[in-house]
């Protein structure tokens, strides 16, 4: 399998969408630094406190920050180009073998079929956790000097746990996309349906509050299960679950998940959780995330296995 992915890297360091892809995120990672410095600049001249949690430096990544004008979250393009990322690299890893008839030429030699795909899906995740990997610490570097103000452990702790869950996130779209590549014959087929797939989810987080609507007349139970639903039914994009798994995970603030009386409010201490009590939060986020990413891989890995592959 090392030999799999060996070849996989090579031929993806030396490909122009590699470039593209990277040049994208570091393009990301450059429009988000430049809102954060603008935001910095307003807080400045507003003379008002960056955060009132005590953690400076993870205020810089989450929508955090007291300004009347709204919030700015420095992450909120990983959203978008991860999952681009995680399809390109998987739409047509096992098709494109297939079309250009390497596949039957590559399993000819001593090499077993489950170590062709294992290999690829490896080296996949390897260059997205380079990528976004690179673009978190330039963005951390960078953030440092804008600020002058070094993060403490719990802080680069959390940071951490935020590349993981990104890299889960952005595999779970790269397995979905070799699924494709192995059920579709055609790159084009590989690379729409699964593209298609993430517009809708991704519009999904826009689509529910339009299909539930809250009656603020009505009693309180009701007005709690009306936003009950509409959670649930978010919950369903695994967009959705990533957006929450990072805000609560940078954001120690204990605002809560779910559905908050006011009277529960009352009860709110207004410190910030401890490491352990955010994951304790995002938990079924995180298990979520993996389960999908593994349930599309296996599947992928069972139909590749049975899968007849004829020489050309």
């Amino acid at each position: 399998m090392l030999a799999i992915v060996r070849k996989e890297l090579a031929d993806s360091f030396n490909s122009v969408r590699f470039f593209i892809l990277f040049l994208l995120v570091l393009a990301g990672a450059a429009w988000s630094l430049y809102e954060i410095q603008q935001t910095i600049r307003t807080i400045i001249a507003q003379n008002i406190s960056i955060t009132n949690t005590g953690f400076v430096f993870l205020a810089m990544f989450t929508p955090n920050f007291n300004l009347s004008q709204g919030n700015v979250a420095i992450l909120t393009p990983f959203s978008l180009l991860v999952p681009i990322i995680g399809i390109s690299l998987g739409f047509d890893a096992i098709n494109s073998e297939s079309t250009g008839r390497t596949m039957s030429r590559v399993l000819a030699q001593p090499v077993y079929r489950d170590s062709v795909i294992s290999g690829k899906f490896l080296a996949g995740l390897i260059i997205l956790a380079m990528m976004v990997g690179t673009s978190l610490a330039l963005m951390a570097g960078f953030g440092i000097k804008m600020i002058g103000v070094a993060p403490n452990e719990e802080e680069i702790i959390r940071l951490f746990l935020y590349f993981v869950i990104t890299v889960v996130y952005g595999a779970f779209w790269m397995g979905l996309a070799m699924l494709c590549s192995v059920l579709f014959r055609r790159a084009a087929g590989s690379l729409l349906v699964p593209l298609v797939l993430f517009i809708f989810l991704f519009a999904w987080i826009f689509m529910v509050p339009k299909l539930v609507t809250v009656d603020t007349s009505a009693a309180v139970d009701v007005q709690i299960r009306s936003v009950q639903t509409e959670i649930t039914l978010l919950r369903l994009s695994p967009s959705y679950l990533f957006q929450e798994s990072f805000l609560v995970l940078l954001n120690p603030m204990p605002y809560g998940l779910g559905v908050m009386t006011g009277e529960a409010a009352q009860y709110l201490t207004g410190n910030p959780l401890s490491l352990g009590q955010s994951l304790l939060q995002i938990w079924p986020h995180i298990i979520g995330l993996v389960s999908l990413m593994v349930v599309f891989f296996a599947i992928s890995y069972i139909v590749f296995i049975k899968q007849e592959v004829r020489a050309t």
